[in-house]
């Protein structure tokens, strides 16, 4: 989800309550905060040894011990708009932070809207091989221990 679709859905939702849906296991606590939103920049070299960037608007949310707070979709958008000074492109994709036993942090893969709430569905981010064709991957994602994953990139090719 961009920065734009996320904008435009809290800004529509008026009163409801917005909600985050984890990809496996409970829901986020209805009580969390958005604690910092942040326009997080990567610049990194990968395995194939070419200069990459990414960039995404990131969202920390903490729950604290006020178990009865409740946050709207017009304040969730509130809060956005605060930061519309350094997050000036909005195509930008969105990413949740949020700690349970460990921090992690979450691509949105899609909404539900009803008459009470805005959720977000949360999706597992992943680590993946940039340069497969030089690490002598498989065109297709393969899965570690499948028959097609090769048992180590770094072979003779020196990707890694």
């Amino acid at each position: 989800m961009t920065l734009r679709e996320l904008k435009l859905i809290l800004s529509n939702a008026g009163s409801r309550h917005f909600r985050l849906e984890l990809p496996d296991g409970p829901p986020v606590p209805v009580s969390f905060h958005v604690t910092e939103v942040g326009l997080v920049r990567k610049t990194f070299i990968d395995c194939g040894g070419t200069l990459r960037e990414s960039t995404a608007c990131q969202l920390q949310v903490w729950v604290g011990e006020d178990v009865d707070h409740r946050l709207e979709a017009r304040k969730a958008a509130q809060i956005l708009d605060k930061a519309r000074s350094f997050l000036t492109d909005e195509s930008i994709p969105v990413e949740i932070e949020y700690e349970d036993r460990v921090i992690s942090q979450y691509t949105v893969e899609g909404r539900r809207v009803d008459s009470e709430s805005v959720v977000l569905k949360l999706a597992h981010k992943h680590t993946e091989c940039l340069a497969p064709e030089l690490c002598g991957l498989p065109a297709g994602p393969a899965k570690a221990g499948s028959a097609t994953a090769p048992s180590s990139c770094c072979g003779t090719t020196g990707c890694c």
